[in-house]
C-alpha cells in the first residue's frame, strides 16, 4: 500500500446552496481512489472576512488521508471547485465553494500555487474552530489549534445544525 499523508482541508462558501456544494466537494474528494475522507467538522456560520459587504459564510474542515502529493491534492480541490462553478474574480469575495489545503502532514511548502501550513489559518477563527473539532491538539507554529483558538474573536460565529457526511 502506498504511503499516505494526513491532511486537512478547509471548506467554505457564501453563494447559492453552500451546504450542498460543501457536501458535493466532500463526495468528489472521497470518490478519488487516493483520497480517503476520515472525519468532518461541524458546520459554522461565520461573518465575511476581508470584504465585509457580502453574505455570511458556511465553513467546515475535513480530515483526509491521501497518497497524492500536496500539489496533486490541491489540483483535486481546484477541480471540485471548478465542477461547483467557483469563479475567482475578487480576492476574499463571494464564492460558491472554496477548498483550501490547510495542512499536509508535517510538510512546509511555499510555492506560487500552494502554501502549507496555510500561512494565515492561525489568525482566522473560521478555520480554527472547525479544525479544533477535528484535532485541537495539532501543533501549528509552536501552539496547538486550541491555544490559537483562545487568541481569536469567536463572538459572531454560530454553530449550525447542518451535518456533512462521509
Amino acid at each position: 500500500m502506498a504511503k499516505t499523508t494526513r491532511s486537512y482541508i478547509g471548506l467554505g462558501g457564501n453563494i447559492g446552496d453552500v451546504f450542498s456544494n460543501m457536501q458535493s466537494a466532500i463526495s468528489y474528494l472521497g470518490s478519488h481512489a487516493k483520497i480517503s475522507v476520515k472525519a468532518l467538522s461541524l458546520v459554522y456560520k461565520t461573518p465575511p472576512w476581508g470584504i465585509e459587504d457580502q453574505d455570511w459564510f458556511l465553513n467546515a474542515c475535513a480530515e483526509v488521508e491521501t497518497s497524492l502529493t500536496a500539489q496533486e491534492l490541491l489540483q483535486q480541490c481546484l477541480e471540485a471547485e471548478k465542477q461547483l462553478n467557483r469563479v475567482r474574480d475578487i480576492r476574499w469575495g463571494p464564492r460558491t465553494i472554496d477548498l483550501d489545503v490547510l495542512i499536509y502532514g508535517n510538510e512546509e511548502i511555499a510555492s506560487d500555487a500552494l502554501n502549507v501550513p496555510h500561512p494565515r489559518m492561525h489568525e482566522r477563527a473560521f478555520v480554527l474552530l472547525p479544525m479544533a473539532d477535528l484535532n485541537a491538539d495539532l501543533i501549528l507554529k509552536g501552539k496547538s489549534i486550541a491555544e490559537w483558538l483562545e487568541l481569536v474573536d469567536l463572538t459572531e460565529i454560530q454553530k449550525t445544525d447542518l451535518k456533512l457526511t462521509l
